[in-house]
């Protein structure tokens, strides 16, 4: 009898990494939205990390810095699906203009991409390869970064109103059991520093603060002028952490 539940219990729980993996990368395949799936944001997120660093240290032995930053660069939209890209796209023409609440939101639900989301997405792109290019191959740092990125995402989500009913952010936040996918959220965040210290003190610890902030100021800036967070608010967000760590990281230190 006691057996079954604790069976049901570790297929779900192994439901909610799919998801996850399915949800934040072009792995796992397309699945319905899980709650449970929030408390595996940031493993997916180190694991996404390790797998890019891993490349970046074989791309450095075939070509030149620059060549290998952008391999890598690529290497993690692909991964991703362009799906934090596509919010960041989208955050842009939603969350810098001067507009009023329903027509950001109305905005960022258009296919089309503005002139401010081209304009941010460009500037972020290249920023991420210029920092890769300044820096040497590293796993514990990308998977620091990556972890902290998706930590950022989970907390948000959690901690933040859906500013769309009906959304992905509100199909994932309802029903969430927000105490184990806070505490995974947390420790990623511990972790994440941790493998940043382990990279290089104190420039690893100081570009994951760095991270932090400039991921939370996404996040607040949506609160501020959409009343609470969307899909394309994570990933924005997420995408925003890893490059302001990366920029940092990449300082002369």
């Amino acid at each position: 009898m006691s057996a079954e539940p604790s069976r049901l219990s570790d297929q779900r729980r192994l439901a909610g990494c799919r998801g996850a993996l399915g949800l934040l990368t072009v792995l796992g395949g397309a699945g319905s939205l899980d709650p449970t799936m929030v408390a595996w944001f940031p493993l997916v997120g180190a694991a996404l990390g390790a797998v890019l660093g891993a490349l970046w240290l074989g791309a450095r032995q075939v070509w030149p810095p620059a060549l290998a930053a952008l391999v890598v660069v690529v290497a993690d939209a692909g991964l991703t699906g362009l799906l934090h890209l596509d919010g960041l796209a989208d955050c842009g023409d939603g969350l810098l203009p001067p507009l009023d609440r329903e027509r950001r939101l109305a905005v960022m639900a258009e296919p089309r991409t503005g002139a401010f989301g081209v304009v941010l997405v460009v500037l972020v792109l290249g920023l991420r390869v210029g920092a890769l290019a300044a820096l040497r191959p590293s796993v514990p740092l990308l998977c620091a970064l990556w972890l902290l990125s998706r930590s950022v995402m989970a907390g948000g989500l959690l901690l933040l109103p859906s500013a769309r009913p009906g959304g992905l952010a509100a199909a994932l936040a309802s029903g969430a059991r927000r105490a184990p996918g806070l505490a995974t959220a947390s420790l990623g965040g511990v972790g994440a520093a941790g493998l940043a210290a382990l990279w290089r003190v104190p420039a690893g610890p100081l570009a994951a603060l760095a991270g932090l902030l400039g991921g939370l100021a996404v996040l607040g800036l949506a609160r501020r002028r959409l009343g609470g967070v969307t899909g394309d608010v994570l990933g924005a967000a997420g995408v925003v952490a890893e490059t302001l760590g990366l920029v940092v990281a990449a300082a002369r230190w």
